[in-house]
């Protein structure tokens, strides 16, 4: 099974009904429980990526927030986003990536079957929220200045 459709089936088993339809400006759109995902995207994992962000505003959104110059609109953009970033990406991931021999960001996103741009989103969102750097299961992940994972003996 591929993972556009693994995303499918967990939105799915959410209550939500998943449709491909021609969209202008936006790659995905949700309204109560039908999603939309642009059907001209290039590969799956556009796709994926753009699905697993409106299950996000399913879990996390209340209301219209499309008014993007509205503060209250944008906390639960990031917020719905960050949950997209978590259920695909992780701090685990990142530690699965570095484990896997990963050495790119390109490499990371292949592994994660994640587009280069959401993994970058991800790496910038885990930034603003961490900081410098954070601690998981003896491992250290660096933010800034770029993205490093150690390991700790």
């Amino acid at each position: 099974m591929y993972d556009y459709e693994i995303v499918q089936e967990d939105a799915r088993a959410r209550g939500l009904n998943v449709k491909e339809k021609y969209l202008r400006g936006r790659d995905g759109l949700i309204k109560g429980n039908r999603v939309a995902i642009r059907r001209d995207l290039r590969t799956s994992v556009e796709k994926s990526c753009s699905l697993v962000e409106e299950v996000g505003h399913h879990e996390t959104s209340v209301g219209n927030i499309l008014d993007m110059g509205k503060t209250h609109n944008c906390k639960q953009e990031r917020q719905a986003r960050f949950w997209g970033y978590n259920k695909k990406v992780g701090l685990r991931g990142i530690i699965k990536a570095f484990e896997a021999g990963c050495q790119s960001r390109y490499e990371m996103a292949e592994y994660l079957n994640v587009t280069e741009g959401f993994l970058q989103e991800c790496i910038e969102c885990y930034r603003d929220k961490y900081g410098v750097s954070k601690e998981v299961d003896n491992y250290y992940i660096m933010f800034i200045p770029y993205l490093m994972v150690g390991k700790i003996i």
